[in-house]
């Protein structure tokens, strides 16, 4: 590459970068054309100079269909949306990076919602933020600007996936009591492997309202009725997870109650998972949360 002007006319955005179809499927929304070195987040939040082995999996899956040959263009179909992508970031994962005291807050809010079932403030969180040498209210704003939690009107805590501290659908009773509200079915069947503690989810189908249970012990999880699936959708137009994606990933307790949501809200693509699926997404999404 010989220049800034061979990189943009290339598709060039740092260095190494990988087309497909002449198309940077990692590349950032504004990203600048550059020679410089790139750096590729996984989905565990790992850096690394080369994406990862499952990010390249799904680019390659997302780069043509069967019966369509590479390159051309299928824009008017509507996919469903990867079960990775809709909850972890697009692809660049839930746990926070470790640059400006994120992780450690991100980490200190998950660890407070999971022992007192509330959000902290910003009061609590000052002792680690001031580690970083940076205010709460800056860490906090940074952390929501990156969709790892969300804010209200006044700064507080309003959630940070998988956990809300306003309530929703999704009940998780923890072992030692203690009972969180998660964002959505897949977020509620990632707080056991994140918090490394048995615990029971409580959900309602929201077609018939019918109560769904999925009780996890020792990493193994039982689902009443045998049935249940879970539904991965996407509302179109991005945003925040909190308004793109968390009110269609719902339990259902069968797969038509799914099919029949899904046709009352044709602006909603997505698919209809499976129990080990749907319990995979959650555990590799959040899973890594805590972890040093």
């Amino acid at each position: 590459m010989a220049d800034e002007a061979e990189a943009a006319r290339l598709g060039m955005c740092g260095s190494p970068t990988i087309l497909i179809d002449g198309t940077d499927p990692f590349a950032q929304p504004g990203a600048a054309p550059s020679l410089s070195c790139r750096l590729y987040r996984d989905a565990d939040g790992t850096v690394s100079g080369v994406p990862g082995e499952a990010a390249l999996h799904r680019a390659l899956a997302g780069s043509a269909t069967p019966g369509q040959e590479a390159g051309s263009s299928d824009c008017c179909t509507p996919k469903p949306p990867e079960a990775l992508d809709v909850v972890g970031r697009d692809g660049r994962g839930r746990r926070a990076p470790a640059e400006r005291g994120l992780r450690a807050v991100h980490q200190q809010i998950l660890r407070h919602f999971a022992a007192t079932g509330t959000a902290p403030d910003a009061r609590t969180l000052q002792p680690v933020t001031a580690e970083a040498r940076r205010s709460a209210t800056d860490v906090l704003a940074e952390l929501a600007a990156e969709d790892f939690l969300t804010l209200d009107k006044a700064g507080n805590i309003r959630a940070a996936y998988p956990l809300s501290a306003v309530p929703t659908r999704h009940r998780v009773r923890l072992e030692d009591g203690i009972e969180v509200w998660s964002m959505c079915a897949i977020d509620a069947l990632g707080i056991p492997a994140m918090l490394s503690q048995d615990a029971v989810i409580s959900s309602t189908d929201p077609v018939t309202g019918d109560p769904i249970t999925v009780t996890s012990t020792d990493g193994t999880m039982r689902w009443e009725p045998t049935s249940a699936v879970v539904f991965v959708g996407q509302r179109p137009g991005g945003g925040p997870a909190a308004s793109a994606c968390c009110d269609a990933l719902n339990f259902f307790t069968n797969a038509d109650n799914a099919r029949t949501w899904t046709s009352r809200h044709p602006d909603v693509p997505g698919r209809v998972v499976n129990q080990p699926e749907a319990e995979r997404i959650g555990r590799q999404t959040f899973g890594p949360l805590l972890a040093p």
